[in-house]
């Protein structure tokens, strides 16, 4: 075991070994042969090249090199084209503080039975007078930014419990493809994480409707990733036991707390230090949502096509039910 893997147990070590193809013997040489790759994009900035940076890309990747430097290139390309996100990157910043108090996102206690830490977003909860979609963003990303250190989070991953209980059509009609392709640029293109389940739970209409939108820029492996479990809390215990589960997901454990990882990020000053947060750039947050210019998606005031829900029907949403996987 060599020293950037002193942070890992003997199962999580066995884990990245099989699963991962992580090996102690080359691993120095597998994350050189990814660093000698930044030479053939002058194009991007790559801020850092350290050892153990790389390495969380490599583990990400399950260790095929190209697609490691890929994942590298794009983190520091999706930095580098939304500068403005990463303008005062930190939880004390106005927005994400207020979205990390509401729980964008929370992180459970307790990791599941896969040593995967656990994060849930309350839809509702969203305050669009206070802060923006942008915002929440940011604070996922920055709260990604900090667990990703974590070098069992790098092995083992995240799983990702969204409740749309009480989640407004009015809320629904802010998510505009725009917003969405720029989520889904940052956490499924461009963040070294693993994500071994999104889970969708007690979803309105409308939420079926924004899938069949998003689903076809998803990737086939993200795809197989997502449940929609509507009210139907017993599919998502199959996955995740609710004795780690607050009672909010029919769980055993107290009503989850919203300011539980707001507090940890705010008490330890989390601050990416990141040589993108220039004090240079100066446009709010609250502009880059108008400001963004899709090249794969069009730009639209709303995501819920009327065209799409005449479409819609029961055997639809039952074929949106993609395959459980946990892999």
């Amino acid at each position: 075991m060599t020293h950037l893997q002193a942070g890992l147990s003997p199962e999580t070590l066995e884990k990245a070994r099989l699963e991962l193809n992580e090996n102690p013997d080359t691993l120095h040489q597998d994350i050189q042969e990814v660093r000698d790759m930044v030479i053939t994009r002058p194009d991007i900035g790559f801020l850092r090249t350290d050892d153990a940076f790389i390495l969380r890309f490599l583990r990400a990747r399950k260790f095929q090199h190209f697609e490691a430097f890929r994942l590298l290139a794009q983190y520091f390309e999706y930095r580098q084209q939304n500068l403005d996100m990463f303008k005062s990157f930190k939880a004390t910043d106005p927005g994400i503080k207020q979205a990390l108090k509401d729980g964008f996102p929370g992180g459970l206690a307790n990791l599941d039975h896969y040593g995967r830490k656990i994060l849930v977003l309350f839809a509702a909860n969203w305050d669009q007078s206070r802060y923006t979609l942008v915002d929440i963003l940011r604070a996922i990303l920055l709260s990604l930014e900090a667990m990703i250190e974590d070098p069992e989070l790098q092995v083992n991953g995240f799983v990702l419990i969204i409740d749309w209980s009480n989640f407004t059509f009015k809320q629904a009609s802010k998510l505009t493809p725009s917003m969405l392709r720029l989520a889904i640029e940052g956490l499924q293109d461009s963040f070294p994480a693993r994500f071994g389940g999104i889970h969708f739970v007690n979803q309105p209409w409308y939420i079926h409707a924004l899938y069949t939108v998003i689903r076809p820029f998803l990737k086939e492996k993200t795809r197989k990733r997502i449940f929609l479990h509507g009210n139907n809390l017993n599919s998502l215990h199959q996955l995740i036991h609710p004795e780690i589960l607050p009672s909010e997901f029919g769980g055993m454990l107290p009503p989850y707390d919203m300011g539980t990882w707001a507090r940890t990020l705010l008490d330890h000053e989390y601050d990416d230090d990141s040589e993108c947060n220039a004090d240079s750039y100066s446009t709010p947050a609250k502009d880059i949502e108008k400001d963004l210019s899709p090249k794969s998606m069009k730009r639209s005031q709303s995501v819920v096509d009327p065209g799409v829900l005449k479409r819609m029907d029961k055997n639809e949403e039952e074929n949106m039910q993609p395959l459980l996987s946990l892999d």
